[in-house]
Order: structure tokens, then sequence, then C-alpha cells
């Protein structure tokens, strides 16, 4: 893998203006950082948050509070809490996300 991310930097996420996005139900609020063709976030989910689609974008996402139900097309679904990561690839299964008490994510993809 080659990461093309550029130079040395530092990311503030105190000052890397939010955007809202809601789901079914529920409000991800994303911090957006775009090195070349990588996208960095800082996300917050609501709680009760649930994702209004199945993604199918390749991701490595680091739970940093909270608790996150990845649910996958075919049923699964992987309880994960603070500390813990999950990564998929592109085109691979479709996966959403849901929260019943909010989480925060660190999202790189």
């Amino acid at each position: 893998m080659k990461l093309d991310i550029g130079e040395f930097g530092t990311i503030d996420w105190r000052h890397v203006p939010a955007t809202e996005h809601p789901g079914e139900t529920g409000m991800a609020t994303w911090r957006t950082v775009q090195r070349g063709d990588v996208r960095i976030r800082m996300v917050e989910y609501s709680a009760g948050y649930l994702a209004d689609h199945w993604c199918i974008k390749g991701h490595v996402i680091l739970v940093v509070t909270g608790e996150l139900v990845n649910e996958l097309q075919d049923g699964r679904k992987n309880v994960l809490s603070a500390g813990m990561c999950y990564t998929v690839s592109d085109g691979g299964e479709p996966h959403r996300s849901q929260t019943s008490n909010g989480a925060k994510l660190f999202i790189v993809d």
C-alpha cells in the first residue's frame, strides 16, 4: 500500500469545520480533512443513529468513545466499543453503522 497524503502534518480537530449528515434516524457530525485521495474524518454519531444507506466504500474505523454496531447487509452484526476497530475493502461487504447511545469514530478512507 502507498499512502500518498503529502508531507508530515498535524490535525487539530477543534479547528476543522463540522458538517451534519442526517441518518435514517439521528445525526452524524463529520470533521473532514482531505489529503490527496485519502479522506480522514472524526465522526460523531448522536444517540439513536442509524445510517440511511448501505456503504460499499473501504474504511479503517476506530471507535474513540461509545459503542458502535456495524451491521452487514447479510444480517451479521459486530458490536465495537472504545478502542476497537474494523476494516473493510472498497467494494467489500455492504455495511452500515448504528448506535444506541452515540459514538465518536476516527475514520480513514
